[in-house]
């Protein structure tokens, strides 16, 4: 599997914040990226019991229905006193209109419900790549943090605006997405994919 510039690679995602952030992340190799919306594709069922699971069926899905090579993110929000949840179930959390302020306040219901202490909070990403006729490669990356309430910020998506990475004092939805872009989940796990083999010098 190998990506030239100029080559089209589909994101297999619906969520426009991440198709936005992928694109950005993948600006140095000169690829057409298009998200799955813009090519009309159906969003998969997440099945599967893991990130890695759930983004290789997005990717393999993607490829199957363009015949391109396709990128997928599943992504997530794992609290440590609601024993990872969200984890694999953070957009749904979101509910069908996918409002997130529904589903960092429903973090922080349960979070006082359970008189919790322990405000230990990880994004974790997966990436897979898919390319036609079965080869696959997935990438995963962490970011540890804490969480805070209320949200603050409007950068960013989802559930930025409740977490502060390690070493921080602004939420992911409060600093410049540039500064985010460089030190993610979804940054590392890039990070990893950028040093495999699959794009071209």
């Amino acid at each position: 599997m190998k990506l030239e510039r100029g080559d089209t690679l589909v994101v297999a995602s619906h969520n426009q914040g991440k198709v936005r952030e992928i694109r950005e992340l993948l600006l140095p190799f000169g690829l057409h990226v298009v998200g799955a919306n813009e090519l009309a594709l159906e969003e998969p069922e997440e099945t599967e019991d893991s990130f890695a699971g759930n983004a290789e069926l997005k990717a393999r899905t993607a490829t199957d229905a363009t015949g391109h090579i396709a990128l997928s993110d599943d992504s997530g929000l794992a609290v440590t006193a609601l024993d990872g949840a969200p984890g694999i179930y953070s957009a749904r959390w979101a509910g069908g209109s996918k409002d997130f302020a529904i589903a960092m306040a429903r973090i922080e219901r349960e979070l006082k419900e359970k008189n919790a202490t322990d405000y230990g909070a990880k994004f974790v990403c997966a990436l897979s790549l898919a390319a036609p006729h079965g080869a696959i490669q997935t990438f995963q990356g962490e970011v540890h943090g804490t969480l805070v309430f209320p949200p603050r910020g409007t950068n960013g998506f989802g559930y930025d605006p409740i977490f502060i990475a390690a070493g921080m004092t602004q939420t992911f939805g409060e600093i410049d997405p540039v500064l985010k872009h460089g030190m993610s989940h979804r940054a590392r796990a890039f990070a990893k994919l950028a040093k495999s083999d699959v794009f071209a010098p």
